[in-house]
C-alpha cells in the first residue's frame, strides 16, 4: 500500500495530523474506566471499616458499579452514536469525574455505592464513545493496529494496574483516593478530547429506540445482578434463578424487538456477523478467566502469603508489562500478515498454560518460581488476544453503528467479567469447604488445614479458567475466519 507523505514524518494524506495525541486521550480514558473495575478492591477493607459497612453489604462498592456499566453500554453506545462520540465521550468524562469525587466524599455506605453506580453509568456512556472514536480516527491498517494494540493492551491490563495504584493509594495516602485519582486524569482528558478530538455530528434523524432500551438494559442489569448474587448467595438461591429467567426472557423479546424496530439499539446484522460473534463470544469467554485470576490472586498474595497491598500491586505488574508487550509488539505487528485467528487461539492457549501452572500453587509457592512464570504467560496471551478482538470485532463497521458496536465489545467483557467473578469463586469456595471437611481431625492443625483448603479451592476454580480459555481458544478458531488486512487488501484490488 503506497502513501503519499510531504515530508519524513508526514501523515498519511487524509488522516488526523494530531491523532497520536488523540490516542493518549482516549487510553487515558479507557484506563480510567478500567482501573475503577478493580481499583477499590484492594481498600475496600478501609472503607469498609470508615464507613461501617456490614460484611453482607461491602459487595455493593464492586457490584454497583459493574452492575450499572454492564447493564447500560447497550444504551450508552447508541447514544453516542445518535449525539456524536466526541460530545458523548466529554459527557462521560465530566460525569465519571463528578461520581468520583462524589464518592471519595462519602460520609455513609449508601452514599458511597450511589457514587459507584453514577460512575458505572457514565462509564457505559465513556467506553463505547473511546473505542469508536479509536476507530473512526485510525483507518490506515498498519496505523490501526498500533493504535488497537495501545487500546487493548489498557483494557487489558488495566484492572492489574488498579490492584498496584489502589495498593500504594490506599497504603500511602487513604482509601477515598482511589476514587479522588479519576478527578485529575478525566480533567486532562476532557482538555485534550477538546482540542484534538474530531468527528462526525450524531444521526439527528434516527430517534432512540426507548422500548429496546428497557429490554435489552433491563435484561442485561437483571443478568448481571444474578451473577453477583449468586456468589454470595449460591446458584439455586430463588433470587439468583428468579433474576436469571427475568433477564432471558427480557432479552429474548429485546431480539424479537430489533427485529421489528425502525431505529433498533442494536441492529442484529452487527451480531449475525460470524467474525464479530466470534470475537463478542471469544472475549466474554477469555474474561471470565482472567477475572478469576484477578480475584484468586488477589487473596492468596495478601491473606496466604502475608503480602502488603503495595507488595501485592507490584506482584501484578509483570502481568501488566506482559499484556503490553503482546499486544503492542507482538499482536499489533504480526496482525497485518496473519489472520486474526492465527494470534488468538495461540493466546488462549498460552493464558491456559499460565492457568495449568498456577493450579500446583500451595500455601508457601515461591513467587519468582511458581507464580511469575504463569503471569508471564497469561499476560502474553491476554494481550495476543485482545488486539486481534477489538480490531476484528470492530472493523468494517458503518459509522452510525460503530457506537453500538464498541458498545457490544464493551458488554460481552463486562458481562465476561461478571460471570468469571462470581461461577469461579462459587466453585472456590464449594471445593474448599469440601476439603476442609474431609482432613480437619486435629482442631490443632484447623489454621494450617483451612489455608490448605484456601488454596486447594483456588487451584480446582483455576483448572476450570483454563478449561474456559481454551474453550475461548476453540470459538475463535473456529468462528473468526477474517483474513489479515493486508491479505483483504489484495483480494479487493
Amino acid at each position: 500500500m503506497s502513501v503519499t507523505r510531504t515530508g519524513p514524518s508526514a501523515a498519511p494524506v487524509g488522516s488526523d495530523p494530531h491523532r497520536w495525541w488523540a490516542l493518549v486521550v482516549i487510553a487515558l480514558a479507557q484506563l480510567m474506566v478500567v482501573l475503577d473495575a478493580t481499583i477499590v478492591n484492594i481498600a475496600l477493607p478501609s472503607a469498609q471499616r470508615d464507613l461501617g459497612m456490614s460484611n453482607a453489604n461491602r459487595q455493593w462498592v464492586i457490584t454497583a458499579y459493574t452492575l450499572a456499566f454492564g447493564g447500560l453500554l447497550l444504551l450508552g453506545g447508541r447514544i453516542a452514536d445518535l449525539v456524536g462520540r466526541k460530545r458523548t465521550f466529554v459527557i462521560g468524562l465530566i460525569g465519571f469525574a463528578g461520581a468520583s469525587a462524589l464518592g471519595g466524599a462519602a460520609v455513609s455506605s449508601g452514599m458511597l455505592f450511589g457514587a459507584r453506580a453514577l460512575q458505572g453509568a457514565f462509564a457505559a456512556i465513556l467506553a463505547p464513545s473511546a473505542l469508536s472514536l479509536l476507530t473512526t480516527t485510525f483507518t490506515d491498517p498498519r496505523e490501526r493496529g498500533k493504535a488497537f494494540g495501545i487500546y487493548s493492551a489498557l483494557a487489558g491490563s488495566g484492572s492489574a494496574i488498579g490492584f498496584f495504584i489502589g495498593g500504594i493509594l490506599t497504603e500511602y495516602l487513604s482509601w477515598r483516593w482511589c476514587l479522588y485519582v479519576n478527578v485529575p486524569i478525566a480533567v486532562v482528558a476532557v482538555g485534550g478530547a477538546l482540542a484534538l478530538l474530531h468527528d462526525r455530528p450524531g444521526n439527528r434523524d434516527a430517534h432512540l429506540d426507548v422500548p429496546g432500551a428497557l429490554l435489552g438494559c433491563g435484561g442485561l442489569v437483571a443478568i448481571v445482578y444474578g451473577f453477583s448474587e449468586a456468589e454470595p448467595r449460591g446458584w439455586t438461591d430463588s433470587l439468583v434463578l428468579t433474576l436469571f429467567a427475568i433477564g432471558i426472557v427480557l432479552l429474548g423479546v429485546f431480539v424479537w424487538w430489533q427485529q421489528r424496530a425502525r431505529y433498533p439499539l442494536l441492529p442484529l446484522h452487527i451480531i449475525r456477523d460470524r467474525n464479530r460473534a466470534g470475537c463478542f463470544i471469544t472475549m466474554a469467554l477469555a474474561v471470565i478467566g482472567m477475572f478469576g485470576l484477578f480475584l484468586f490472586m488477589t487473596y492468596y498474595l495478601q491473606v496466604v502469603l502475608g503480602y502488603s497491598p503495595v507488595k501485592t500491586g507490584l506482584a501484578f505488574l509483570p502481568l501488566t508489562v506482559a499484556i503490553i508487550v503482546g499486544s503492542t509488539q507482538i499482536s499489533a505487528r504480526l496482525l497485518q500478515h496473519a489472520p486474526p485467528r492465527a494470534l488468538m487461539v495461540p493466546g488462549m492457549v498460552l493464558a491456559a498454560g499460565g492457568m495449568v501452572i498456577l493450579t500446583r500453587m500451595t500455601v508457601n509457592s515461591d513467587y519468582a518460581s511458581q507464580i511469575l512464570p504463569a503471569l508471564l504467560l497469561m499476560g502474553l496471551g491476554m494481550g495476543l488476544t485482545f488486539m486481534p478482538v477489538f480490531a476484528t470485532a470492530t472493523a468494517g463497521v458503518a459509522p452510525e453503528d460503530s457506537g453500538v458496536t464498541s458498545a457490544t465489545v464493551n458488554t460481552a467483557q463486562q458481562v465476561g467479567g461478571s460471570i468469571g467473578t462470581a461461577l469461579l469463586n462459587t466453585i472456590a469456595t464449594t471445593s474448599s469447604t469440601a476439603y476442609i471437611a474431609a482432613h480437619l481431625r486435629d482442631p490443632a492443625q484447623k489454621a494450617l488445614v483451612v489455608n490448605e483448603g484456601v488454596v486447594h479451592g483456588y487451584t480446582v476454580a483455576i483448572w476450570w479458567a483454563a478449561g474456559v480459555m481454551l474453550l475461548a481458544g476453540l470459538v475463535a478458531g473456529l468462528m473468526v475466519t477474517a483474513k489479515s488486512p493486508n491479505r483483504r487488501a489484495a483480494l479487493e484490488t
